[in-house]
């Protein structure tokens, strides 16, 4: 007997209808290409995958294809996505779903995973990144017309094609669509239950997680890993409702007055790197939000905007503007404005090299940046700061975006996130702002300057935070360093 169909029709994307019919006697598997949404639980994408292969009675596989370093990421990012995973194949495992870790590249490996297993559908989770979009594009033209291919939104609590069919302004311009589709939308996940029919086809080839962990944090070593987040799916539902210092638990009362203060970071959610690589679903977040808005309605409705219609924002504006990290970008305004200026006098110009090891005469500013290389992250209210100066450091608006999309690629734990284009579009671009009174170097791009920093927060006292925080890593790392060393030649150790 058929199953029911668990997914919201307005959640899938049918990118190919296949061959596949109700009256056929043999179908065969079903393959789950994740790459966005690297979780078993609450997860859409998956749920559609073995839906569709308890409907067609044909059994399921999960594939993931390692990029090689996808757009720079190096060991701080790719060693946290590669612990994640590791939990995750433990996991899916026990459902008897079989896990396939593919390396190369995917226009390449996956249509040959499709031939080599026979499969008669194939589903996709959701990025609005182009690179991901090209890539599914190729795999489209690259496999047989009898395949059929959905592609399932399972990031965002409103599917980004259901919120909206076109570019939208502003936050303001696109809030209203989705506060209309929420009670639609976020709704409680149903339980993951084992396929019905188990997979027989090719076996998943053992992976050496140690083997292939040690290998990538070895080979981006420029970028080393970072210890205040763990990975994986347990580790983020943690952040987010531990017992101990979970966000909705412990922390949530301060997030609407305090989260724009840099020198209380307790005071934002911790969720940003388990949100990035899909280890958490926005929508469970969103769930379990939901249920302490009685205690704290103010706070519970700051998250959900940061949460679901910035977010949201962030992939409509990637899907809809192919020049989402160039000046093309730009709002025509903000591109006149900024090119009318872009040979104004700078006070300072400060090479690549100089931005990236923070040697500038902004000490707030040199902070933001070594917290970002040192932690991985960066606070929020600084992030803006941090950009804005990178224009009025730079020869014009182009090196300036091109910096600073390369600095937050480089160093985020969540760095190549939708996010964080828009973070820099909204800084350098005023994409999803609006004009200001016009001025040198930034013309109608709104401006934030030290002294307004200083108005807001204790400057020093996150100056001095920061310092504690690369001081304490460095001598983490030294003592590293010194550990391997001796593991490597244990005779240095002998007197």
């Amino acid at each position: 007997m058929a199953s029911a169909i668990s997914v919201q029709t307005g959640r899938i994307r049918v990118l190919k209808e296949g061959s596949w019919r109700p009256s056929d006697q043999t179908v065969g598997p079903v393959v789950y290409w994740m790459f966005r949404d690297q979780r078993l639980r609450d997860n859409w994408a998956l749920i559609h995958a073995v839906d569709l292969a308890n409907r067609t009675n044909a059994p399921v596989a999960v594939v993931f294809n390692l990029f090689d370093q996808f757009l720079g990421a190096k060991a701080r990012q790719l060693g946290f996505m590669l612990k994640g995973l590791r939990q995750l194949h433990r996991q899916i495992e026990s459902l008897q779903i079989p896990f396939f870790l593919l390396q190369g590249d995917a226009k390449e490996t996956i249509p040959d995973f499709i031939t080599k297993c026979g499969a008669s559908h194939l589903v996709t989770d959701f990025s609005p990144l182009r690179e991901i979009r090209s890539c599914k594009d190729e795999v489209l033209k690259r496999t047989s017309d009898s395949l059929a291919i959905h592609e399932v939104d399972a990031h965002n609590v409103v599917p980004m094609w259901a919120a909206s069919g076109k570019l939208e302004y502003s936050a303001r311009t696109i809030r209203g669509k989705i506060h209309k589709l929420v009670p639609d939308y976020l709704i409680e996940f149903p339980k993951l239950e084992p396929p019905k029919k188990k997979w027989t086809g090719m076996m998943d080839k053992p992976v050496d997680w140690d083997s292939l962990i040690d290998k990538v944090v070895r080979e981006g070593a420029e970028v080393p890993e970072i210890e205040w987040c763990v990975p994986g799916e347990e580790a983020g539902m943690e952040v987010l409702m531990g017992n101990k210092d979970g966000f909705l638990t412990k922390r949530l009362k301060n997030y609407s007055t305090d989260r724009n203060n840099p020198v209380k970071p307790k005071a934002l959610s911790g969720l940003s790197p388990y949100l990035h690589f899909g280890q958490i679903s926005a929508q469970r977040c969103a769930l379990e939000a939901r249920k302490v808005r009685s205690t704290y309605p103010q706070a519970v409705d700051t998250f959900l905007e940061e949460l679901i219609v910035r977010r949201e924002l962030s992939d409509n504006f990637c899907y809809y503007q192919p020049h989402y990290d160039s000046l093309m970008g730009a709002w025509e305004w903000a591109r006149k404005s900024l090119m009318d200026h872009a040979s104004d006098k700078r006070e300072h110009i400060y090479s690549l090299e100089q931005l990236e090891k923070g040697q500038t005469a902004d000490h707030l500013w040199n902070a933001s940046q070594l917290e970002m290389v040192y932690q991985g992250k960066m606070h929020g209210f600084m992030r803006m700061y941090w950009a804005k100066k990178i224009l009025e450091w730079t020869n014009g608006p182009e090196e300036a975006l091109s910096i600073s999309i390369y600095l937050n690629n480089k160093y985020e734990i969540d760095g190549r996130d939708p996010s964080g284009y828009v973070g820099c579009m909204w800084s350098i671009c005023g994409v999803h702002d609006q004009g200001w009174k016009e001025r040198p170097v930034f013309g109608k791009i709104r401006y934030m300057n030290y002294a307004g920093c200083k108005r807001k927060f204790n400057v020093d006292s996150y100056i001095s935070y920061v310092k504690s925080l690369v001081s304490v890593t460095k001598k983490k790392r030294k003592a590293e360093e010194q550990l391997t060393k001796d593991s490597i030649d244990p005779k240095l150790n002998c007197v």
